[in-house]
């Protein structure tokens, strides 16, 4: 192995580590990223069994010669977007080189089973279950596609399809991610599940869990308001802007009666979301909270 294969490098950010998953998928997607680590920070069974000072780990294989510009520009690029600096964090950085290491194991000890409800249970590839009856069990793979279940705007919206999705329901994942969700719809008896992303690296690894979970999903490149289709039951785990943004496309989706769930919704973002629903008539049936975050389920009436 040669000397520059035998070192990595690992940039630290300061981060609120309610934005891990957004401020991740930007660095699989803009740096030559080979896995992340929110340093300090460990959950079982979504209780928090250590502390976090909010310091993102980036493992990188080559050092980018305008990093410095390009997390500033991305950071502004969130601002604009509507997040504050105390929901964002000073995204202040340091890089140092270190020894090489097996990160594919490093990550793996970050995760461990996730009992999202009495029902629901997520659990890493790698590692062996045995569901207890009833229990429905989604096996991921957590890699740079984001939707792994532990973050708590998922559990919100994977209590949402136990609690109210129709039977047989025809269902949309906007904004899929890894597939969790659609996976998870389909796994409570929906008829046909339709999942779509306007970020092309994640399509194949949501075929590729579905597949894992024996679960026949539909995935493409595609946005709300390019779909014709429409669906009983639809799920949207998106940043709050965008939701208040696509709130019309989302609902040109829906059946009349059909139900939506609204996620990735901060506590102080909500009013932004709630103007949106009521400038399109859409009928409030729910607030669902977990820590920070806050899911809307809303019906279309019209």
């Amino acid at each position: 192995m040669s000397e520059r294969q035998a070192v990595y490098t690992e940039l630290q950010i300061k981060i609120n580590p309610a934005i891990e998953d957004v401020v991740s998928e930007f660095f699989f997607e803009n740096l030559p990223c080979e896995g992340v680590v929110l340093a300090e920070e460990a959950y079982k069974d979504l209780k928090m069994i250590s502390s976090t000072e909010g310091t993102l780990k980036v493992f990188l294989t080559s050092m980018p010669e305008n990093l410095e510009q390009i997390i500033k520009n991305e950071r502004e690029l969130l601002k604009s977007r509507g997040l504050s600096d105390e929901e964002l964090g000073s995204w202040d950085f340091a890089v140092s080189c270190k020894p090489n290491e097996d990160w594919s194991r490093k990550w793996k000890e970050k995760w461990d089973i996730t009992h999202v409800t009495d029902k629901i249970v997520i659990v890493p590839d790698w590692l062996e279950y045995s569901p207890k009856p009833q229990e429905v069990v989604i096996r991921l793979e957590p890699g740079c596609a984001f939707g792994t279940g532990t973050h708590q705007t998922t559990q919100l919206c994977m209590k949402a399809i136990e609690k109210y999705m129709p039977d047989n329901a025809k269902v949309a994942d906007i904004g899929t991610g890894s597939g969790i969700l659609a996976i998870c719809a389909k796994k409570f008896g929906a008829s046909y599940v339709y999942g779509c992303d306007n970020d092309e690296t994640v399509i194949d690894v949501a075929k590729e869990n579905a597949l894992k979970n024996g679960t026949a999903c539909t995935f493409e490149l595609n946005t709300a308001d390019k779909i014709s289709e429409k669906f009983d039951f639809v799920l949207a785990n998106i940043l709050h802007n965008v939701l208040a943004e696509i709130m019309g496309d989302l609902k040109d989706i829906m059946n009349i009666g059909a139900i939506m769930v609204l996620s990735g919704i901060l506590d102080e973002k909500k009013p932004v979301v709630l103007e949106a629903i009521n400038k399109h008539n859409l009928k409030l049936i729910e607030e669902a909270h977990q820590n920070q975050w806050v899911a809307l389920i809303v019906r279309k009436v019209d």
